[in-house]
């Protein structure tokens, strides 16, 4: 899972938040500013990309927008290209880590209220067949607490 925060970020729009879509309260925004000192795995216009701190598999990377975007649940069919382009990113940093079998691999995101950080990020897991018990349950197919990419993106296609 993500880091565990007790206190939740709050939503764009908040006072925390500063004209170039940083909230300097939220720890998602503080890695990507460089100010956590957590390796960047991927550093874009757009997206960001770095290890889980709590790996449910051996490769689990976190893929984040640069600017404070809430929660899968806050995204409307706008956010398509970027869900797309976190994606995207998270297949090159496998392919990068030498992982090939997509058919192994999940892409997703827990939705609200079962999110430690309130900052949108996909989870890469990969090999699924190789996680563990507990990585198996938290991020679970078809669950009320995890939702795959693919289902994030026909939800938000399926948006007028």
């Amino acid at each position: 899972m993500a880091a565990a925060i007790n206190t939740p970020t709050p939503e764009v729009g908040t006072t925390n938040q500063t004209d170039d879509e940083y909230d300097k309260k939220c720890i998602f925004c503080k890695i990507v500013k460089g100010e956590m000192g957590t390796e960047l795995l991927h550093d874009d216009e757009t997206v960001s990309c770095f290890r889980d701190i709590h790996p449910g598999a051996p490769h689990h990377y976190l893929v984040v927008p640069r600017k404070h975007v809430g929660n899968c649940k806050s995204l409307g069919k706008e956010h398509v290209p970027l869900v797309e382009k976190l994606v995207e990113t998270g297949k090159e940093i496998l392919q990068k880590n030498n992982v090939t079998d997509l058919n192994d691999v999940r892409f997703g995101f827990h939705w609200p209220p079962f999110c430690s950080v309130t900052h949108l990020h996909l989870h890469v897991l990969a090999p699924v067949s190789q996680m563990g018990f507990m990585s198996r349950l938290v991020y679970r197919l078809n669950s009320y607490w995890f939702i795959t990419a693919d289902q994030l993106l026909q939800r938000l296609n399926s948006m007028s």
